[in-house]
């Protein structure tokens, strides 16, 4: 005779093998990444696709101020970042404590040399006037630029925070301008040509890829990076994520729609 226990049990497993063969499963993650508007959020939406396409369910959080991003994933409020470079990064984890980290560059937002006078490097005279940042880390990021292109040296010591006090060779004898990064378009009504970011740039109407006469390599420390908390980095979402963004579906996405503009690092 069937006891009162024994019926339940027996109901239990009839259940779950009832669900076994309906196909029901546990709902899979919602992975939430904080992006900024423009670039990033769009090319987050041609990964999202691909994620989704290989089981990976991606929800795109946009920010308007990239500064509070950090902080939201600290807080576990989204779970994956992708807005900054690592300097950046790095700068945010020294200031605030975030147990966070990268885990895999995106793309890289060149900075570029620009000029009204110029159509290549190769026409700079000696005594050039340039127009570079003067906030500290679009400084150094500029005379990295410089360098990488021969027209400067400086202190190696220095590296990605140098400023004009490191420079130790200027064969050219280039007149450098330190002034807001608002006012680099504006200069190339009289300097020989200027060093800008490409946030400024764009608000420009400038291209990278159009219009410099001299761009950044994807490859370079100012990278973009995909960042989540310390203590997800094992977790089975993140390489899918990865996976996601480092695709070719997504890489063909970033060259038509940017046409270089945009470089891609990996």
């Amino acid at each position: 005779m069937m006891t009162l226990r024994s019926f339940i049990a027996a109901w239990l497993a009839s259940m779950v093998v009832c669900a076994m063969s309906s196909g029901v499963q546990a709902a899979a993650p919602i992975v939430k990444v904080g992006v900024t508007r423009g670039t990033y959020a769009q090319i987050m939406g041609e990964v999202r696709r691909v994620a989704a396409s290989q089981g990976l369910s991606v929800e795109i959080v946009e920010f308007d101020d990239g500064a509070r991003i950090d902080a939201a994933l600290a807080a576990r409020d989204i779970d994956a970042a992708t807005f900054e470079d690592e300097p950046a990064l790095d700068k945010s984890r020294k200031r605030h404590g975030y147990a966070v980290s990268s885990v895999a560059t995106t793309v890289t937002l060149p900075m570029a040399l620009y000029s009204r006078k110029l159509t290549n490097l190769a026409q700079i005279q000696p005594g050039a006037s340039v127009a570079i940042p003067a906030d500290r880390d679009g400084m150094a990021r500029a005379l990295i630029l410089l360098q990488n292109f021969t027209l400067l040296t400086f202190d190696d010591h220095a590296g990605l925070h140098a400023t004009l006090r490191d420079v130790t060779g200027n064969r050219l004898h280039l007149k450098l301008r330190a002034m807001p990064r608002e006012q680099l378009v504006a200069s190339l009504n009289t300097v020989t040509f200027a060093v800008i970011d490409s946030a400024s740039a764009q608000q420009a109407g400038l291209y990278p890829a159009r219009d410099s006469i001299g761009i950044e390599d994807a490859r370079s420390p100012y990278a973009g990076v995909l960042t989540v908390r310390d203590a997800d980095r094992a977790q089975p979402w993140v390489a899918q994520l990865v996976a996601a963004y480092h695709s070719n579906d997504v890489a063909h996405f970033i060259l038509t729609r940017y046409q270089d503009s945009v470089r891609r690092p990996w």
